[in-house]
């Protein structure tokens, strides 16, 4: 967990500057006031320690390289799971807005989506691509498809991978 500014609640911080020099051991509200004025974030590194190793970092770094070292984790941890969402080609808006909704929150926890719409007749095969591409639009932000659009008997489907 990433411990900044008001949430370190020691009294005392053994400071370090943007640069790397050392500003010595200071007080909570003289480190919290040189942040500021650095427009910088106040980063603790340890807690294992008394008082707590703190430095100073370019305002947003601290939060951007622990979303990118927990990004970088989860590819490590091992194959993506695929979740399949099913669909019809005849689909009201609520229902759709729902199935969308449900996609968003599969992809940004880092699984990917297979799309499956189901097909009732012959013709209903250029109404389901369109509905796949209508969502593959709304979920660019999310995710990125792996496949194109398979439409094969009686079904249309396309994978999307997480962002």
């Amino acid at each position: 967990m990433l411990l900044m500014n008001e949430k370190i609640k020691a009294s005392e911080v053994a400071l370090t500057g943007l640069h790397g020099e050392d500003l010595g051991i200071v007080g909570r509200e003289e480190a919290l006031a040189m942040a500021k004025e650095a427009k910088a974030d106040l980063v603790c590194t340890s807690l294992l320690s008394s008082p707590p190793p703190c430095k100073l970092v370019a305002r947003g770094a601290a939060k951007q390289s622990a979303a990118q070292e927990k990004r970088a984790e989860r590819v490590q941890g091992g194959a993506v799971k695929t979740k399949e969402l099913r669909l019809t080609a005849q689909i009201e808006e609520h229902d759709y807005e729902t199935k969308l909704r449900q996609a968003e929150k599969l992809l940004v926890s880092g699984h990917a989506v297979q799309l499956t719409v189901k097909l009732a007749g012959a013709k209903e095969g250029e109404r389901a691509k369109a509905l796949i591409e209508r969502m593959l639009k709304e979920l660019a932000p999310h995710g990125s498809r792996e496949t194109g659009i398979q439409v094969s008997g009686k079904q249309a489907a396309v994978k999307v991978n997480p962002v």
